[in-house]
């Protein structure tokens, strides 16, 4: 069974690195015949952009993976690609995007590889069988958790990066919104992962509408292209977990 999951993972692994190699190439092709796109697309002088390459590579192994819930694999990936984007944040001076990734979602990411392992092998040596993976929205005390912790993270946040950048509540007030709600959906996420609910794709699919919003605001073309193949991956993840939703499955 253990091999059989990390097969799964080193082929998800290729198909990531397929679907960015195309990206590249098709990146590539669109400079060559639009030479004023040169060094705007792909702009191979940047580190932070080179190291999001392997960081983007690795979270669509792990998106990819983790589709099957059964597969815990796909957490190696994850911590990877939160360890690069810490060093990618750290190159930009978006340190406390830095404290983020290494503090909390690392630490998020090994356990849920910890809890995802251990009931791996509770279903496999005691015949146990798997939680539903029910989304906590169903139920009155999920919605009042989630929405209001979205709420007080987005309005923190507002607050320390207008306290930060010396203006008004509110200049930029769309862009900072959004940047909030990406801190909010991905810190929840993250927490909805480690108890395997559907909630975590409702969370990552309002996080990349929301950076989207954010590179469209800033006219970045590259990363906007990034997070729409990431939306179009965790909306392909949320189909497969509602597939399952009030199903058993155990592992093979």
């Amino acid at each position: 069974m253990k091999k059989t999951l990390w097969q799964e993972f080193a082929r998800n692994i290729l198909i990531s690195l397929g679907i960015y190699a195309a990206l590249f190439l098709i990146l590539y092709i669109i400079e060559w015949y639009a030479p004023s796109l040169h060094g705007t697309l792909l702009q191979w002088h940047d580190l932070a952009f080179v190291v999001g390459i392997p960081a983007s590579v690795a979270g669509t192994a792990y998106v990819l993976t983790i589709q099957n819930p059964k597969n815990y694999t796909g957490f190696f990936g994850a911590i990877t690609m939160a360890a690069l984007l810490a060093w990618q944040f750290a190159l930009w001076g978006k340190w406390d995007l830095v404290v983020l990734h290494i503090a909390l979602f690392i630490p998020f990411q090994m356990t849920s590889l910890l809890r995802w392992r251990k009931q791996a092998l509770e279903i496999k040596e005691q015949g146990t069988k798997n939680q539903d993976i029910l989304p906590s929205w169903l139920n009155i005390k999920g919605v009042v958790f989630n929405i209001a912790f979205i709420v007080v993270i987005v309005l923190l946040d507002i607050l320390l990066v207008t306290w930060v950048e010396g203006n008004a509540f509110s200049d930029n007030l769309l862009t900072k919104t959004m940047g909030g709600l990406m801190i909010a959906a991905s810190i929840l996420a993250n927490f909805w992962m480690i108890h395997k609910k559907i909630d975590t794709w409702i969370c990552w699919i309002i996080y990349t509408l929301a950076g989207m919003v954010i590179y469209v605001l800033t006219s970045n073309i590259f990363t906007f292209v990034l997070f729409l193949i990431t939306l179009i991956l965790n909306v392909k993840a949320a189909i497969e977990w509602i597939k399952l939703t009030r199903q058993s499955y155990s592992y093979q």
